[in-house]
């Protein structure tokens, strides 16, 4: 009885229809004073309210559980992307009630608007979805969920806390993954921008010898086995498989820089497991390196299942430091974990020609054994910076500045490619796009 009480004075809130109701009431009293004959109306008036007020409390705390209702979410959340959090709740009392509801979401997102107002019929059950998107890798705690529930009376809410607590992982991009590989698997990537890339020249790789049919490459006739024949033969190929692919993302401090409130690192993460996706789709393996002022994790090429688990478990923890990328551990870290000629897509970033060189010479050195890509980003809020008309000399001097800046950026790509070091200048909305485009262009040109 203690505790009832206890909760009864918690969870009871008097709502405004009570106060307008007492404030009424007391304008009666008030005229009452200058008109005796109404003297009787407002005590009437008092009584019939409080009458309410008991009945109203009364049906709404004679049932012990009026409404039920829990979270639906799923296991995990997707960085950088809408992910759809319902809650589920049921009407159990016999008559329509009017329910408030809370969701206590995770103080990551910063957000006290989460506030859904509903209508429920006797017996009636209801989803209500909204949608959160993170920003940041890591575990997200969400609480419990708050109904306030008003009967048709509603002089008085009652408040429920439901549900329970729960702590979600948020992990890279896997609703991005999911996207590309429909895509992949319905030859559909250009919906997304993805280009076709036409082959060029044959791939080293024999398939069979099969009979001509008008429309094949007649380059590819086979004359011996025509001769034998007595008709025309021809080879056909495949696309050579079972290539290493290599993602290697920085870590250093350059990668911190937000985009659109996800990190450099983050937009990195997310192409890459769509890219490593892709390229298990493509019949190539998928590996993934990590580095920065120490070395980070290594998962080895591989096409197996649970190959794409294991990059994204790694990736999930991966985090920005604060120091300068230590290059000869990298190329150290290559040269004794891959040992054969792979396709490696290097995510850093460049905002000067000088940072650029002093990692210069490590790169060429990795071009020697491998083919490499080198990712960096394009600085958007500069672009749009130099693109306005300059009034005063303020703005001229901005406009100069962001205009040297953008210019190191394409001399960088051309220093890069002068030395057979294949390059990728993407905004960061674009990265995972770009870089696909890149490995469906190598892979079809033959460059690996």
């Amino acid at each position: 009885m203690k505790k009832f009480f206890r909760n009864f004075y918690l969870d009871l809130f008097l709502t405004s229809r009570l106060f307008v109701a007492l404030g009424t009431v007391s304008i009666l009293y008030l005229l009452a004073f200058f008109f005796p004959a109404i003297e009787v109306l407002p005590i009437i008036c008092f009584y019939v309210l409080l009458a309410l007020l008991l009945i109203d409390i009364f049906i709404l705390y004679h049932n012990k559980n009026g409404v039920y209702a829990h979270r639906q979410a799923p296991e995990r959340l997707s960085n950088g992307d809408d992910n759809e959090i319902g809650i589920y709740i049921e009407n159990r009392y016999g008559f329509q009630i009017k329910v408030g509801m809370i969701d206590e979401v995770p103080v990551q997102f910063q957000r006290r608007n989460v506030w859904f107002d509903t209508e429920l019929a006797v017996g009636e059950r209801k989803t209500i979805t909204y949608q959160l998107r993170p920003v940041k890798r890591g575990e997200y705690a969400f609480g419990i969920i708050r109904l306030y529930v008003q009967s048709p009376i509603a002089l008085v809410q009652r408040r429920y806390n439901v549900g329970k607590s729960d702590t979600l992982p948020v992990y890279p991009s896997f609703i991005q993954l999911k996207k590309y590989e429909m895509m992949a698997i319905s030859n559909r990537l250009s919906d997304y921008g993805v280009k076709k890339m036409r082959r060029i020249g044959h791939s080293m790789e024999f398939d069979q010898i099969k009979n001509y049919v008008p429309g094949d490459d007649y380059r590819t006739l086979n004359w011996k086995a025509t001769a034998r024949q007595g008709h025309l033969m021809i080879n056909t190929y495949t696309d050579e498989r079972s290539q290493h692919i290599y993602c290697v993302i920085d870590k250093s401090r350059v990668m911190r820089m937000p985009f659109n409130q996800l990190s450099l690192l983050d937009y990195a993460i997310n192409a890459s497991l769509a890219l490593s996706k892709v390229v298990m789709l493509k019949e190539d393996k998928a590996g993934l390196i990590t580095i920065s002022d120490r070395k980070g994790a290594v998962v080895l090429a591989d096409r197996k299942t649970g190959q794409l688990n294991r990059i994204m478990e790694v990736l999930y923890k991966e985090k920005t430091r604060y120091l300068e990328t230590d290059m000869e551990l990298l190329y150290t870290t290559i040269r004794q974990t891959i040992k054969q000629r792979s396709l490696l897509v290097f995510f850093t970033n460049y905002e000067s020609l000088s940072g650029m060189k002093r990692q210069f010479p490590f790169l060429r050195k990795i071009a020697r054994f491998h083919a490499l890509i080198v990712v960096f980003f394009e600085n958007t809020e500069l672009g749009t910076l130099g693109g306005k008309a300059a009034n005063d000399v303020e703005e001229i001097y901005l406009h100069t500045v962001a205009s040297k800046f953008a210019y190191e950026k394409k001399q960088l790509v051309r220093e890069l490619n002068m030395h057979g070091i294949q390059t990728i200048l993407t905004p960061p909305e674009d990265l995972t796009v770009n870089t696909i485009n890149k490995y469906l262009e190598i892979k079809a040109r033959q460059y690996v």
